[in-house]
């Protein structure tokens, strides 16, 4: 058992760190649909009258561009090392299938074109097999809509929940924002309650408000004991495993890879 559980635990890690990774041979593209080197930039800038006018051809300016689209990059890569995280611990705990954990729909675009559009997680009671877990999920789901305070109708018709996972939201896009809300609108239809499941605390307070009056529960970062309100929680009560904790055991080693990338990412 304690040999499995390492093993789940390597897993895990090996997946956020390979995200991690991808991150430090970042380079900036400056509008040539390709990664650009120190070198190219320097015969593409210093060649342009405008920018070697301004010194723009400097190595630091090169620098500079690197570790804001490298930092950026950083965030996506660990938003994208957590969703499938999250999928895995879903997968593990709950016996559930790859395919059983995605949830996506068609949408009809412009004139015969359709876009396919996804969240990152979902959990259908039907599926789960253990008699257990279906009832800490059933009973999870009953408080969430409690709190959601839905119609009896729409409540009584809700078969599980899917989740969009997010590291923070500090962004106000509203086309992000606009096409969520038409995702909560499409999960309760397909009877699923949406469910944004934050790693950090970070979102922005009109965002959430947002989110929240269009149907959306919000799980947050922190350590809360409530599994409607904590990503943590959630993970611990719910699916049986404390992720809080792997994040803590593991976070030397993650810190130490964070820190080898950004070195990477500050020189030119």
């Amino acid at each position: 058992m304690a040999n499995s559980k390492k093993v789940q635990q390597a897993k895990y890690l090996e997946i956020l760190i390979k995200k991690i990774e991808i991150c430090r041979n970042y380079k900036p593209k400056f509008g040539q649909g390709k990664e650009v080197s120190l070198e190219e930039f320097q015969t593409l800038y210093g060649t342009d009258p405008f920018y070697s006018w301004f010194g723009m051809d400097d190595s630091l300016i090169y620098a500079a561009h690197k570790a804001a689209g490298g930092i950026t990059s950083l965030y996506r890569q660990v938003g994208i090392g957590c969703e499938q995280l999250f999928r895995q611990i879903l997968q593990d705990q709950l016996g559930l299938t790859n395919e059983q954990v995605r949830w996506a729909y068609e949408l009809q675009a412009d004139v015969g074109k359709v876009r396919t559009l996804s969240l990152d997680g979902r959990i259908e009671i039907e599926d789960i097999a253990s008699k257990e877990y279906r009832t800490k999920v059933t009973d999870w789901l009953t408080q969430a809509v409690a709190k959601k305070s839905l119609d009896a109708k729409i409540a009584s018709a809700l078969k599980g929940a899917v989740f969009e996972v997010r590291q923070g939201y500090k962004s106000k896009d509203s086309k992000r924002q606009n096409a969520d809300i038409s995702n909560a609108g499409i999960a309760y239809a397909q009877g699923y309650l949406p469910v944004v499941l934050m790693l950090s605390t970070q979102i922005d307070s009109d965002v959430a408000e947002r989110y929240a009056h269009a149907g959306w529960l919000i799980l947050r970062g922190n350590l809360d004991e409530s599994p409607i309100s904590s990503t943590y929680a959630f993970c611990k009560r719910v699916l049986k495993y404390d992720l809080a904790a792997f994040l803590k055991t593991n976070s030397m080693q993650l810190k130490r890879i964070v820190e080898q990338v950004v070195e990477s990412l500050l020189k030119a």
